[in-house]
């Protein structure tokens, strides 16, 4: 039997059955090693590595899902924003004819209401000076009137004696006296 140390020394070589060593061939351990310890990690992390693929592959359903939803979410957005464009857009330009028209009904409305302004002020002008002119007519009527009485009182007192003013007086009374009997 050959010693633990023999078996160091030549390389590839196995010792015996029941004996305990080393193999210091890498090439020959190497890949019996990797493949227990593959096998191990295989069946042992089997498991654990199946529960964390399942749960990343549940969070990229649940992303693709979520992104799915808001996409048709923001698709059904943008509908609904083109809609209310389109609408406001013909709410625009109806409002803009609406409005134009509208500016040139008030501009005649405005040019008509002028005139009519015109027309009642040329009135007021008009009665006004009509109303002037009465009213010089009626103070030179008074003027004339009162330089008339005055002209006639004038000439009463220049021509009335006392004689002529009793008689006067005296023809009033008589008259005044005829009535009153008259009425009784």
């Amino acid at each position: 039997m050959k010693n633990i140390t023999d078996s160091f020394l030549c390389l590839g070589y196995w010792p015996f059955a029941g004996s305990f060593g080393f193999n210091t061939d890498i090439l020959a351990t190497n890949p019996i090693n990797l493949s227990v310890v593959l096998g191990v990690l295989v069946f042992f992390g089997k498991g654990v590595l199946n529960d964390l693929l399942d749960n990343r592959k549940q969070r990229i359903l649940r992303s693709i899902r979520n992104s799915e939803e808001l996409r048709e979410g923001a698709i059904e957005q943008l509908e609904r924003a083109q809609a209310r464009l389109r609408k406001v857009e013909t709410e625009a330009d109806r409002f803009r004819v609406n409005g134009y028209s509208e500016i040139e009904q008030e501009k005649l409305n405005l040019i008509n209401s002028i005139y009519t302004t015109l027309e009642q002020l040329e009135n007021y002008k008009n009665e006004a000076i009509h109303f002037e002119q009465q009213r010089v007519i009626n103070q030179v009527r008074q003027r004339v009137l009162q330089q008339a009485l005055q002209g006639a009182l004038g000439t009463l007192n220049s021509c009335l004696n006392n004689e002529l003013h009793l008689r006067t007086v005296n023809a009033n009374i008589g008259m005044f006296g005829a009535m009153k009997e008259k009425n009784n």
